[in-house]
């Protein structure tokens, strides 16, 4: 961790200590160390990771590829491509967001935002797995075709998850290692896949979309508590490349939820990405 932060934090836990952590300084002193933690985690990630919202077909091959070496080489969920890249027929009307590593110029990820643009154009969710949706209320079918959206395809390379914490199963799809994580050793957290989701929420509130469904697995669900992230379940686990459930979320259920030490990540994320035009890219 940064030295000047924990000098800070030590600093400020004393004088709490003092003074009381209930008192209006003890109150006042918390909110200066929230909100300290926050802009070293949005630095963290900033100094050394950067979002990118593909607008080449050869970017996007990067994302197809990174996809290819996971889902297809490392996970076996998807059948190997002899030209090794992972795409089908969502692709057409999706933008794939990455993550790309400053130092070395390499892509460290990706996650797609399956946005549909007429009404024969469905969701993931809806073509495979319409039965697990339950909750009558938020199906996607009750939405216009431009208010919905579907985040897939997370998925980080071998090569970003070389630290003992980021090699146990479901590192490669995002899931965060609850027994190594901590708020206290903040480079133990996986910047890379949280940078993936805010991309895509950032994409999600810069078009305006306003429905986000995401099938994932419950523990990967759980990893987002972590942060805030607090996706509503619409469904029962079912078994679709492996236990996975249905998820809801919006742009009012994030905002509300969000821890406020990485809201200053997603705003500067969103800054990023706000760069790029409206619309499919």
């Amino acid at each position: 961790m940064d030295r000047s932060l924990v000098a800070n934090k030590t600093i400020i836990a004393r004088v709490k200590s003092i003074v009381g952590r209930h008192s209006k300084l003890g109150k006042a002193l918390g909110g200066l160390e929230k909100l300290q933690e926050a802009k070293f985690i949005s630095k963290h990630f900033s100094d050394f990771l950067e979002p990118v919202v593909a607008q080449s077909q050869s970017t996007r091959d990067q994302s197809y590829t990174i996809r290819h070496n996971v889902y297809c080489e490392e996970l076996g969920f998807e059948p190997l491509r002899s030209d090794k890249l992972e795409k089908d027929e969502f692709d057409t009307f999706s933008s794939p967001c990455l993550i790309k590593h400053k130092r070395s110029g390499h892509y460290a990820g990706t996650v797609r935002l399956v946005r549909p643009q007429s009404e024969e154009q469905l969701l993931p969710i809806e073509k495979f797995c319409l039965d697990s949706i339950t909750h009558e209320t938020l199906n996607p079918r009750n939405f216009a075709r431009q208010d919905i959206c579907e985040i897939s395809r997370l998925a980080v390379p071998l090569e970003f998850r070389k630290r003992q914490m980021d090699k146990f199963s479901g590192a490669a799809i995002g899931v965060i290692n609850e027994h190594t994580y901590s708020e206290n050793e903040l480079r133990c957290f996986p910047f890379i896949a949280i940078g993936l989701y805010f991309s895509a929420a950032a994409l999600v509130i810069h078009n305006d979309i306003k429905h986000t469904y995401v099938m994932m697995e419950p523990r990967l669900a759980r990893s987002m508590r972590f942060i805030g992230i607090q996706f509503e379940q619409i469904g029962p686990v079912v078994n679709y490349h492996g236990k996975r459930a249905p998820y809801y979320i919006n742009p009012t259920l994030l905002f509300h939820n969000l821890r406020p030490s990485f809201r200053v990540m997603l705003n500067d994320i969103q800054e990023t990405v706000g760069k790029y035009p409206k619309g499919l890219v």
